[in-house]
């Protein structure tokens, strides 16, 4: 059998309902696997308690030291593969991080749960069991960081929390989930072989976010600028285009030689500079601003982190987003 280790970090799996009816982090990784019955017959399991840690107090710098830390199970201790459980919350942007700073080829799955343990129907156990028979598949070998939810597998890169408490929240919304969970085999739908590396040591988390409303003007962005932000992404509308009294204040951080990264609100699709009009996608590129492709804001936000730690020059951190895929 293989060798895998659960490193349990929290989250919704890992808690149970108080006196107050409301849900808390109470369980180990030791509890859990206690309470998942026959997961020792799939693989030779180890596992690390990384911490207790609710979604959204998942940081940047703690992500950095689980990929680290991922890195050296595989490599060093020689692990075949990594399962994860985690907050699912922030799961997206966690698993999105370490994908682009893990570099090796075994497979590292993140899961998590939307119930805790004292809700009927938890869905802890059998995501977790899936998340193991998927990371100990031949055919889960070089395809970067997956996530393992409801049956189905989908690339960090790609997946995102669509729903506040269904049991599928779990979406990859441009391209759909690469595979599902099947009678305890995972059965891909394609091949892909995982894109984008950033040798990052370190993360820069100092990074805001803006989403664009309807005549907003640049106050936001002054204030991001000036509060010392080192990097903005913008969710502009549509293909990439904001309102024209914000215009001033992407100039206003382009000329501090602050990288602003402009993804779309919209769920699906790409961000281009298909316009031209004021605001536009053709003016901001013009002057200077990135595009993120399909990045949804909160994955953009943790890629210029992990850019950020890496560089500092603009050109690069741009090549980054547009030539490389992920």
């Amino acid at each position: 059998m293989k060798k895998v280790i659960i490193i349990f970090t929290g989250g919704t799996i890992s808690m149970k309902r108080d006196e107050n009816n409301v849900a808390v982090p109470s369980m180990s990784g030791e509890d859990i696997l206690k309470l998942t019955p026959g997961i020792e017959k799939i693989a030779n399991i180890d596992f690390l308690n990384f911490g207790m840690i609710p979604g959204p107090h998942m940081t940047p710098e703690k992500m950095m030291k689980l990929s680290k830390l991922i890195s050296k199970k595989v490599e060093v201790e020689g692990y075949d593969g990594v399962v994860v459980t985690h907050g699912t919350d922030s799961l997206e942007e966690t698993a999105y991080l370490v994908d682009l700073t893990y570099n090796g080829s075994k497979p590292i799955v993140f899961v998590g749960s939307m119930k805790s343990s004292s809700d009927l129907g938890w869905d802890g156990p059998p995501n977790l069991i899936d998340a193991v028979n998927t990371v100990i598949s031949e055919d889960s070998v070089n395809r970067g960081v997956m996530v393992v939810m409801n049956k189905e597998v989908h690339a960090a890169s790609q997946v995102t929390k669509t729903n506040t408490h269904s049991l599928d929240t779990f979406k990859s919304m441009d391209f759909g989930p690469v595979g599902i969970v099947d009678n305890n085999k995972v059965n891909f739908y394609y091949s892909y072989n995982k894109k984008q590396y950033i040798p990052a040591e370190k993360v820069d988390s100092n990074v805001a976010l803006i989403k664009c409303g309807c005549g907003m003007d640049d106050s936001i962005l002054r204030f991001c600028v000036d509060a010392g932000s080192h990097g903005i992404v913008i969710e502009g509308m549509g293909r990439g285009n904001i309102p024209p009294k914000m215009v001033c204040g992407v100039e206003y951080a382009l000329s501090k030689n602050i990288p602003v990264v402009l993804v779309s609100r919209c769920p699906m699709g790409k961000v281009s500079a298909d316009y031209g009009y004021e605001g536009a996608g053709r003016e901001l590129t013009e002057k200077g601003v990135i595009l993120g492709d399909n990045l949804p804001g909160q994955k953009a936000r943790i890629k210029l982190i992990a850019a950020l730690g890496f560089t500092k020059d603009l050109n690069k951190i741009k090549d980054i987003f547009e030539k490389s895929f992920y």
